[in-house]
């Protein structure tokens, strides 16, 4: 692990979590291209949540299959332990189950590793801002877990959540950032912001990734 805090004041700083040491070593060379800061590296779950408590990375790209203790585990215990560190997910794995319970976890992104250097910039500055988009890839997995899990009859929307709530979150599922939503809405991002915060404590969400699973199961809102 490699502290390096005195970097600079303005870089976002990123802990790397996966087995493959070649991986981890051309992200870092990546993502210092980028602009971020790589505070620190690690091979196992239970060495990410240590070194996330230690170094306060602003966020962590997390790998699911680890040995010691999954991404997934890992992400709930450093959600329990250290909320406000965002971990974005990159895996090989992009079934439908475990995407939703990486989410569920608390990831607040989750992206398959054929992607491109830029969309994992782009996913860590999108969770560092609190706005990250869900990728319409995974809307799909998320809807068929949301119908699978929840069989009950639902409160009405008005019960839970108010129309306007439901249309900001409605946008922010369709992958919709803060400034296009308030565009959408006529509305400043201000009040996209309190809309959401509202939500949050509504459906008892920490993120908005949360929220939209939550508010699909409860079928307040869909994904198409």
């Amino acid at each position: 692990m490699v502290p390096s805090r005195s970097i600079t004041t303005v870089a976002i700083r990123l802990l790397l979590a996966d087995d493959h040491r070649m991986l981890r070593e051309g992200l870092r060379r990546s993502m210092a291209d980028e602009g971020f800061s790589v505070v620190g590296e690690a091979s196992t779950g239970r060495e990410a949540i240590d070194a996330a408590r230690i170094l306060e990375p602003d966020v962590v790209l997390m790998d699911v299959s680890m040995p010691d203790l999954d991404g997934v585990a890992a992400v709930r215990a450093l959600h329990a332990q250290a909320p406000h560190v965002r971990v974005v997910m990159l895996s090989m794995h992009s079934d439908a189950d475990i995407v939703a319970a990486a989410l569920e976890a608390g990831a607040c992104g989750y992206l398959v590793k054929d992607c491109s250097i830029d969309e994992i910039a782009e996913a860590v500055r999108l969770a560092v801002d609190g706005d990250t988009a869900i990728s319409r890839q995974f809307a799909a997995s998320m809807l068929a877990e949301g119908r699978r899990l929840d069989q009950e009859p639902d409160p009405p929307v008005e019960r839970v959540i108010s129309v306007r709530e439901a249309e900001v979150l409605q946008l922010v599922a369709d992958g919709c950032t803060t400034s296009e939503v308030a565009g959408n809405l006529f509305i400043s991002q201000k009040t996209v912001k309190n809309h959401l915060a509202a939500v949050f404590q509504k459906l008892d969400a920490h993120d908005r990734t949360q929220a939209v699973v939550r508010a699909v199961r409860m079928g307040i809102i869909r994904l198409d």
